[in-house]
């Protein structure tokens, strides 16, 4: 569904995943210990890794509610910048 570099920006940011369970696309993310720190964070680590810029739009629960929702919407945003 994602990329490998995707899997690991979310592994940092998800405490309560262990190294050896898979990430469920529709687990949710403050479920596994994300936290707005970790969100803001996150965000400067997608951006830097793809090269693209969260809108103020997409600043919401809805974007990073789950690992699918949010892997969509950086899709479309390197879909956009390509």
């Amino acid at each position: 569904m994602w990329d490998d570099q995707f899997e690991d920006i979310m592994r940092r940011y998800v405490p309560f995943l262990d190294a050896d369970e898979p990430l469920d696309p529709d687990a949710g993310l403050r479920d596994l210990g994300l936290d707005s720190m970790g969100i803001i964070e996150m965000m400067g680590a997608l951006e830097a890794t793809y090269h693209v810029r969260f809108l103020d739009d997409m600043l919401n629960l809805h974007t990073f509610a789950t690992a699918r929702t949010l892997w969509l919407s950086v899709s479309k945003m390197v879909e956009t910048v390509s």
